[in-house]
């Protein structure tokens, strides 16, 4: 029996546990919010306290920890906002909003979200997300320019300066 035990397993052994919890983290630092199971998000929630908190000491121990724990863009994204944004604020840094459930299994959603969270790091995703859009644009057009090509030289009946008559 398992009273009174700190913690939830989410029929997962340790390390894929652990595994998971380092990604819910690091993408919520990363985006800001993310959309997840409703238990998922209330077991990533302590950690996220816990590594904000962690983040405001600024001390050399501080953050080896948060770098064993975090990819390194949600390290950098979380020192560039955490010191500013959650100097004042002792704890309550997320907030976890229940959503409809999930149309296949009938999950119950959440979405978590850290508060005061600026945009400044997502919109720079959205500019590398925007300007790759536009190379793809562009690769299109060019592919489509050379298949354009391709088409006439095979209805072209002239030889070309390189070939013998």
């Amino acid at each position: 029996m398992r009273h009174a035990r700190f913690g939830r397993k989410l029929n997962r052994d340790t390390n894929a546990r652990h595994a998971l919890l380092g990604n819910l983290t690091s993408s919520l630092f990363v985006n800001g919010s993310i959309n997840t199971t409703l238990a998922k998000a209330k077991f990533a929630r302590s950690q996220v306290e816990k590594l904000v908190t962690e983040a405001k000491k600024n001390r050399l121990s501080s953050n080896r920890l948060l770098a064993s724990k975090l990819t390194s863009q949600a390290f950098k994204s979380l020192f560039k906002q955490a010191k500013g944004l959650y100097e004042n604020r002792t704890s309550g840094f997320t907030r976890i909003t229940k959503m409809g459930p999930r149309r296949g299994d009938n999950a119950p959603m959440a979405r978590i979200e850290l508060l005061d969270w600026k945009e400044g790091i997502t919109e720079n995703t959205e500019n590398k997300k925007k300007a790759q859009r536009i190379k793809k644009k562009q690769r299109a057009s060019v592919s489509s320019a050379t298949t354009k090509n391709q088409r006439k030289s095979a209805t072209n009946p002239r030889k070309s300066k390189n070939e013998k008559h």
